[in-house]
Formats: structure tokens, sequence, C-alpha cells
């Protein structure tokens, strides 16, 4: 091993970027040398295989290790060396040659094949192997691993010398490696995290706080304030559009994690076949387009809250692995075999009946009970009548804003009118319904009638007195269901089955089309396919 070949073999390592690509640069180049029969490294990483390590009884502590990370070689027969999975890919500290190197961090230079310190004395001569020299790797006073060269040549005082000083420029090379990979995954959370924010900001709902002061709001808010303070699991339960991730929002902003990310994944917009990796990320060439390690949204929400929206549309194959995230805080991204530790409170949310999903057997019985430590169910918008002119008016407010118009007025014969209505899509289908009215309306009276001129024939009830029929007629709640049913039916006929999209049904009744599949399956209605 001449020194000039060992500078060049250390230019190489000192331009790669990676861990994986340091070590790679270090075994081929000392694997190139005249004479090399074999080039390996080992770095210290923490105890993993305890259970199964042949070695267990000759570690002191088990907490940590030499793990044989890179490897590079031939046999005289031509096999490749380069598997890290044999005899020595765990090495206690100061067991054979190579602990020893590293417990007592320093170097070791055998000549003699006859030498009673080989591990394996029968592969010596097998492989006509003349020499071992084996450097630790220090970098800053902490212990690194170890380098170890076996060689069909000798090894002499002058190169075991050279051998030091590489494995020192080595040492520094695998330290920046690590470095640089602990600043690119910082970056890359930092840029999703930015992203999903960016994300979060478009499709958060327009309003930022609790409006209302009836009393089933006053009795939510109490619960809020009881168990914002803990770290519990709560389950949100409630009809689509009432205002769900809202209080999830003031759950956690009340919280001693106020100051961390708050992170929502709608489970029922992921696609099947990524939920995992949605959930708990993936590591480059995971899968097809995996092109770079990607964090989950669990890894994201570390130290904060993980809203999980519509939890009822889990997939069964899921949920497992989320009850093991809840139970023990411990998960693997796709494609790795490394545990991963995360620490996150999770509030979930639901317009299912997950009692009944859960005798159905399409939910486990163990994760709702694991997610309905503390339940809050959010009342419909027609069991709070008194607020809607509040939220009516707040929504006013905020959507003049939006769309820089002139403040609109509501009257208390708006307020009235819209009382009179149940509002199947909730506080988000009397938002829709306020918005419109403020982008039709001129001058400073809110028009209500053309914003209603859309609405379905159920709400008949919105209009103003006079165009009521004069024999003060009352719909019975299944007559009222039945105009119900009949406009959701000429909605999706209109739509040619389609809920989603442009033109779809949920666009044509200004719902959101999770709501509008809420209906249709409250009402029994087949719902199409999309």
């Amino acid at each position: 091993m001449q020194l000039e070949a060992l500078q060049e073999i250390a230019l190489r390592v000192s331009g790669e970027r990676t861990v994986d690509g340091v070590l790679r640069q270090i075994v081929d180049g000392l694997a190139h040398q005249p004479g090399v029969a074999l080039a390996r490294v080992w770095v210290v990483s923490p105890g993993d295989l305890c259970d199964s390590c042949y070695l267990r009884s000759s570690c002191a502590d088990q907490t940590a290790c030499l793990h044989l990370a890179a490897s590079a070689g031939a046999s005289l027969a031509g096999e490749s060396w380069s598997r890290t999975d044999g005899q020595f890919r765990r090495i206690p500290f100061g067991h054979v040659k190579v602990g020893a190197i590293a417990a007592n961090r320093t170097g070791l230079l055998l000549t003699d094949p006859s030498s009673e310190q080989w591990a394996r004395p029968e592969w010596v001569r097998h492989e006509s192997i003349q020499s071992f020299a084996g450097q630790p790797l220090v970098f800053r006073d902490e212990t690194l691993g170890a380098l170890a060269v076996f060689r069909r040549q000798s090894i002499n005082e002058q190169e075991f010398r050279w051998l030091r000083m590489f494995a020192d420029q080595a040492a520094s090379a695998i330290a920046n490696a690590r470095a640089f990979s602990e600043l690119d995954r910082l970056r890359q959370q930092l840029e999703f995290h930015n992203a999903y924010l960016k994300e979060e900001v478009q499709t958060a709902l327009a309003f930022g706080s609790i409006v209302g002061r009836s009393g089933v709001v006053h009795r939510v808010l109490e619960q809020v304030d009881d168990v914002a303070r803990t770290d519990a699991t709560v389950l949100i339960l409630g009809e689509s559009g009432t205002g769900k991730e809202l209080l999830a929002n003031e759950i956690h902003h009340r919280g001693r994690r106020a100051q961390r990310n708050f992170v929502r994944v709608n489970c029922s917009a992921i696609p099947r076949d990524v939920f995992e990796s949605e959930f708990f990320g993936h590591v480059r060439g995971a899968f097809t387009g995996a092109l770079r390690d990607r964090p989950g949204r669990f890894q994201v929400a570390d130290g904060g809250t993980i809203f999980l929206d519509e939890i009822g549309e889990l997939p069964l194959d899921m949920q497992p692995k989320l009850l093991r995230v809840l139970q023990e805080g411990q998960y693997e991204r796709v494609g790795e075999d490394v545990t991963r530790k995360v620490d996150v409170r999770v509030v979930a949310a639901t317009n299912q009946d997950l009692q009944a999903e859960t005798r159905a057997r399409r939910f486990r019985q163990d994760l709702f009970y694991r997610l309905n430590v503390f339940p809050i169910e959010l009342p419909p918008l027609r069991a709070r009548k008194d607020d809607i002119p509040l939220l009516a008016a707040h929504f006013v407010a905020q959507a003049s804003q939006k769309h820089g118009v002139p403040s609109l007025r509501l009257t208390k014969e708006d307020g009235e009118r819209l009382q009179r209505y149940e509002w199947p899509g909730n506080i988000r289908e009397l938002q829709n319904v306020i918005e419109r009215a403020v982008i039709l309306s001129r001058g400073e009276r809110l028009q209500l009638d053309l914003a209603l001129a859309g609405v379905p024939a159920a709400m008949v009830s919105l209009l103003p007195s006079s165009s009521i029929d004069t024999d003060d007629s009352i719909l019975t709640e299944r007559e009222w269901r039945d105009c119900e049913r009949t406009n959701l039916l000429k909605a999706l006929r209109r739509a040619e089955g389609r809920i989603y999209g442009a033109g779809g049904a949920a666009e044509l009744l200004g719902l959101k089309p999770t709501t509008l599949t809420s209906r249709l399956r409250a009402l029994k209605i087949d719902i199409p396919s999309r």
C-alpha cells in the first residue's frame, strides 16, 4: 500500500456526501491495493440483534457494539466478500481483534500467520493471508468504529503508519457525511413541513375560532378546556361540516404542545397503496417513484399534535400499525428496518358510528378503545340554531373581506330565515351559502334570495314569508326527508352519477363531497362508484 495510493483514496472519500458512499469508497479503494484480500469497516451503533447474536455473552452492556457496515474483497476462488451479514456482522467492544482496536483506540499489526491472535486460523491458511492491519476510527475524541485490512502480502511498519493517517482522514469523512445527512434530513423535513403548511393554509376552514354562545357549544368548550392541558387521546364525533378540525386546533393551541406542529391527515383522501408511506414515511428506493427519503406525517408531528380526520375510513390492514404507534410510540418507515420513536398527541375525528363499525368488524375494537379515551361530541347546527345568526354575521364579514366588497348587513329577518332550515351540511353549508350571497349581492344589503335560488327544494322554508303558501302548512320530518331525497337524486341525475369534481353533484348542491356521501348513506341512497 503506497502513500500516494492511500492519498488518492482519501481524496475520493472526501468527495462523498453520504455515509454509505464514504464507507464504500474506503473498502473498495483498499481492496484494490496490491495483495489486499479483504477490507472492512465496522461502525459503532446501538445494539439491535442482541437476542440472536452469538457473541451476546461477550458483550458488556448490550447497548452498543460494532456493526459491519462495509466490506470488499474476494476469495482465492473468486467469491465476492462484499456481504455484511456474515459471522462477524456484530462485534462487542473488546472482543477479538477488531473489538479490542475500537475499545483501546490503538492500532494492531499482525505479520505472523501462525500467531494465536487470529480468530479463524483455518481461514487464514486457506486464503493465504500473511498480515492484518487494523486502526480505530476516531474523530474529535469520539470512537466511530474500526478499519481492518487482511493482506496476502506482508504489511511493513511504514505502511501501518500510513494506514493510521488514512484512518484519521476516513473518520473525518464519516463524521462530515453524517453531518451532511443530518442537515439534508432537516432540510427535507423543513421543506415538507413548509409545503404542508402552505397546503393547510389553502385548505383550512375560513374561520379561525369557535363562534357561538349556545349552551351546547359552551359545554363542548368546557370539555376542551378539561382535556387540552393533558396529552390524552381525543376522539371528536359529529356530522360532516360541524367544525371537528377547528375543535382539534383549539385542543392543540390550548395545550402544552401549542408551539409545536399541528399536522392534519385526512384518512379518506389518501390512496390506499400509499397509506403507510404517508403516515410513517419511506426511504429512497422503497418503491417505484421513491426518489428520496421522505418523512411521514407522524415524524413531522413529533413533539406536537397529529389530527386524524375521517379516522373511520382508515383501511383495516393499516389499523394495527396505527395502534402500535399509539401504544408504543414506535414505527418503521417503508423500506427501512430501523425502529423510530415518536412523541405525538393524537386527536381523531369521525362522522361514523365507530361502535357499529366495530361490531361489523370494519374497525378494530382495540383501536377504537385506544382512540376513545376522551370523546367529544360536536352538535349539528340544527341543535344550536341560536348560533346561526351569529355564525352567519361572522361569515358575512369574512367573505366581504376575502372578496374585497364593502361590508354587508345581515338583518334580523335574514337570521330568522336561516334558522328555519335544518342545515344537513351544517356549518360548512351555511358558510357556502353566505359566501355565495356576498358574491352575488349589490349595495349594502345582503341579498340572500339570489344565493338561495339554487338551493335544494327542501330549503323552501328559507324563502321569505311572502313567498310561502298562505295555508301555513308544515312539513313533517318524513316529508322533509322525502323532499331532501328527491333533491339529492335530482342532483345525481344531472351530474350523471358523479359526486366529485367540477359539475359533480356535490358542487351542484354546494356541499363537500364527503358531506354529500354521508347524507346519501343516511338516506340509504346507493352511492355511485367513483
